[in-house]
């Protein structure tokens, strides 16, 4: 038999070295290591729960106390930019997504803060008025505007409905909350909640005003599921 056109063989190596292309993407992506940082606000109950929910994953939660004249929540996120650079200088590894946790607090810069974490390339998960919220939403969905203590009020009393818990106390930095969260709340339900608040608010950039409103879900959900942003990384 004669040999192929010479059309054939150039079709055949070009077929070839695509497949052999899109293995290579395939085993890049699937061997893609995401790496997130997440900083905190202060000793407090956020990073304990992100402690957890990271463990055994290639991630790291912070927790920073802000104090001084500069305490504030752009503080915060001033100082989550430095880590950021800090560590990857230090590793001379990226990280492939920073986020700054934080609540609305007292402070009047609440706004300022998350569109400077904008303008930093820093993902700023938000809860206002008090992170609990997170933490109700996993029992009850709640649209109203009430005070970080009734919130407490409202997730021990969500708690205590369910068997071995009749006396249960919350208390921050308690560093089993996410274990209880997993064992008798549901987290997919907060999800739902969650973003069900913030269609309330879709339409304004008024942070300060969507109350009752979070976007932690957003950062659970990409740490349970870092593969969900590797076309974003790519």
């Amino acid at each position: 038999m004669g040999q192929p056109p010479k059309s054939k063989i150039e079709q055949l190596k070009r077929e070839k070295r695509e497949a052999k292309a899109a293995k290579k993407r395939k085993i890049a992506t699937r061997d893609k290591i995401v790496r997130f940082l997440v900083v905190c606000e202060g000793e407090r109950t956020e990073p304990n729960y992100f402690k957890e929910l990271v463990k055994d994953r290639y991630s790291e939660v912070r927790s920073e106390e802000i104090v001084g004249e500069g305490r504030s929540t752009c503080a915060l996120v001033k100082r989550a930019a430095d880590i950021k650079t800090q560590l990857e200088r230090q590793r001379q590894l990226p990280f492939d997504r920073v986020w700054v946790v934080f609540d609305k607090d007292d402070f009047n810069d609440f706004n300022e803060a998350i569109q400077l974490a904008s303008r930093k390339g820093i993902y700023p998960a938000w809860t206002n008025e008090a992170f609990e919220l997170w933490y109700l939403l996993h029992f009850v969905y709640l649209d109203a505007a009430i005070s970080r203590a009734d919130y407490i009020t409202k997730l021990e009393n969500e708690i205590r409905k369910h068997d071995g818990y009749a006396n249960f106390k919350y208390t921050k930095n308690d560093p089993g909350i996410y274990a209880l969260l997993q064992a008798i709340g549901n987290e997919n339900q907060a999800k739902i909640n969650a973003q069900k608040l913030r269609k309330f608010f879709e339409h304004s950039f008024d942070y300060k005003s969507h109350k009752p409103c979070t976007t932690v879900d957003v950062l659970v959900d990409e740490l349970e599921h870092p593969e969900s942003i590797l076309p974003t990384l790519e």
